[in-house]
């Protein structure tokens, strides 16, 4: 026997003797996750990529790893995912952070931002511009691991059953909105109103709604939001530019996986998430042709009335970085990066 052999002999024993010691079938036991999801998974695009990653994820880790999409309410309520995941009760969560801006408001902004990013621009902060970091730091303290793991285009402005030609004409209407986007128009007299998407077209028909932002086009069209009477569609979607959606994993979770797993796991969102900026593109043009070919009006907001809205925002978001020393960091670091950006946009892009 070579003497090399001889050498290797101790290290060949400890490694047979770890493997006697573990309890069988450990050694080759795949991590189950169970991902609450905070949408239904036949939502276009919120659910389905939640179910694309979950198969891909399966499928590329060789067995090693199962990830279980979990419709909402049956484990979890969407917004229980964040301590649900956090105290262990599911593995791993599958929602966009701003659901957890009771916690810290700072958290919406790795979600959408009104006025905010296109997916590009968004993706270059987060991953090169110091926005991931930022996005960890935050995260830490709760004992949680977010992953950017999908996008969502640009959603519409909303169905008015009246014009908008000035900021006044918001005054006074009830409307259903949601997130940073309502808190802006609520600074220029809009009610806004939580209504179940299955209420809807019936609230804006009996005119208990003036108007409704919802989602994107392609989602819009399936509501049938045209079916509603005459309502004008505006655009552009300045609330949300980009929502970013993330996979949510407890520290302890993620470190029982092995280092090539995590890497499998942070590959298979990169791969989700250029998928869905592709989809989501493809979807939204098919979608406005379709509603345009059945007669909907699609107009577009006043350059005066957009002026004015992202000078709401920029007020709101001063006061919620008072509030809120992480808003103040994160809001500061991104503001500073789309600065820089922009000789960027603006030259190397046609506009």
């Amino acid at each position: 026997m070579h003497c090399s052999t001889f050498r290797r002999l101790p290290l060949l024993i400890v490694a047979l003797a770890s493997l006697c010691t573990m309890p069988a079938g450990a050694a080759n036991k795949p991590q189950e996750w169970r991902m609450a999801s905070a949408f239904p998974g036949s939502a276009l695009l919120l659910g389905t990529l939640g179910k694309k990653f979950a198969r891909r994820a399966t499928a590329i880790s060789g067995g090693a790893l199962r990830v279980s999409f979990v419709e909402p309410g049956t484990l979890v309520r969407p917004f229980g995912i964040f301590d649900a995941v956090r105290k262990e009760r599911v593995e791993a969560g599958w929602a966009t952070s701003a659901y957890w801006m009771e916690k810290d408001p700072a958290f919406a902004l790795f979600s959408s931002v009104p006025f905010g990013p296109g997916p590009a621009e968004y993706l270059a902060w987060m991953k090169y511009g110091g926005g991931r970091a930022l996005r960890d730091e935050l995260y830490e303290p709760f004992g949680l691991v977010s992953i950017t793991c999908g996008a969502m285009p640009p959603e519409a402005g909303g169905w008015y059953r009246q014009e908008i030609r000035t900021i006044g004409d918001f005054d006074g209407l009830k409307m259903r909105t949601f997130g940073l986007g309502a808190q802006v128009l609520q600074l220029f007299g809009v009610e806004p109103q939580l209504i179940a998407p299955d209420k809807l077209l019936d609230a804006l028909r009996d005119r208990t709604l003036d108007a409704a932002e919802f989602s994107i086009p392609a989602i819009d069209a399936r509501v049938g939001f045209d079916q509603a009477g005459p309502l004008f569609y505006y655009f552009p979607g300045w609330h949300q530019q980009t929502m970013l959606f993330e996979l949510l994993v407890g520290q302890t979770t993620w470190l029982a996986l092995s280092e090539t797993e995590r890497r499998r796991v942070e590959t298979t969102c990169d791969a989700t998430l250029a998928d869905a900026i592709a989809e989501g593109e493809t979807l939204q043009m098919r979608a406005l042709l379709d509603l345009r070919s059945r007669g909907v009006e699609i107009r577009r907001f006043p350059a005066d009335v957009l002026n004015r809205l992202e000078k709401g925002w920029q007020e709101l978001a001063a006061l919620m970085a008072g509030k809120s020393k992480n808003f103040e960091k994160i809001w500061t670091s991104l503001t500073r990066f789309r600065e820089e950006y922009r000789v960027w946009r603006e030259h190397g892009y046609q506009r």
